[in-house]
């Protein structure tokens, strides 16, 4: 869900920039840098999950695990994707330096938003923690999604059918991700249920 370099205004791309920097300093700020460990595997999940890419019509479609970075990292989540982006930019040429702004924007903000509104379903085993998983995995790429489309819909009018094509190529992603989200965190609960304290509260893992 890359934007290239050269189809943004610089409009868009300025408020990216500005955007993505305040989040990306309110992130420094807030980060638990004892979890530093967990922030680096999970951009390294993000950076090699998005590089394995599926056919879909006359594009392509990969997964994003945004969703899962913005529950483990909250507003850290924007520093990590933006390094990984960063590298992704450099090493790939997937998306440019110039873009970045928005494309880190896009994938961070929409994660961040599920990290508050889902987190406090991880603080007990069961349907609830899966939910919250499913959700947080399934809306973060609907959310990264919209900000992508509204971005190129901004940018010229011309652009609002491809921006409609893209939001829908990615509805297949939503439900994948909410699954491997929810099998993630399954996993986690089982094994090293600790992680899970973002979800406020201590996290129990499942008994079973």
């Amino acid at each position: 869900m890359h934007i290239s370099e050269g189809v943004l205004s610089p409009a868009v791309l300025g408020g990216g920039i500005v955007l993505t920097a305040i989040g990306t300093g309110i992130g420094l700020r807030k980060a638990d840098y004892s979890r530093l460990t967990t922030a680096a595997v999970l951009s390294s999940v993000f950076f090699v999950g998005s590089l394995v890419r599926v056919p879909l019509g006359p594009g392509s479609v990969h997964l994003i695990l945004n969703g899962l970075l913005g529950l483990f990292l909250g507003w850290a989540v924007f520093p990590s994707l933006l390094v990984a982006l960063l590298l992704q930019a450099i090493l790939f040429s997937y998306g440019g330096v110039a873009v970045l702004g928005v494309n880190v924007f896009d994938m961070a903000f929409p994660a961040l938003v599920c990290h508050y509104l889902f987190r406090g379903f991880f603080g007990v085993a069961g349907v609830r923690r899966m939910f919250g998983a499913f959700c947080s995995g399934a809306l973060s790429v609907a959310g990264a999604a919209l900000c992508t489309a509204l971005a190129l819909g901004f940018t010229d009018e011309g652009f609002w059918t491809s921006a409609k094509i893209l939001f829908l190529a990615h509805i297949p992603v939503m439900a994948a991700e909410g699954c491997v989200t929810a099998l993630i965190i399954a996993f986690i609960a089982k094994n090293r249920p600790e992680l899970l304290r973002f979800g406020g509260g201590s996290a129990k893992g499942d008994s079973s």
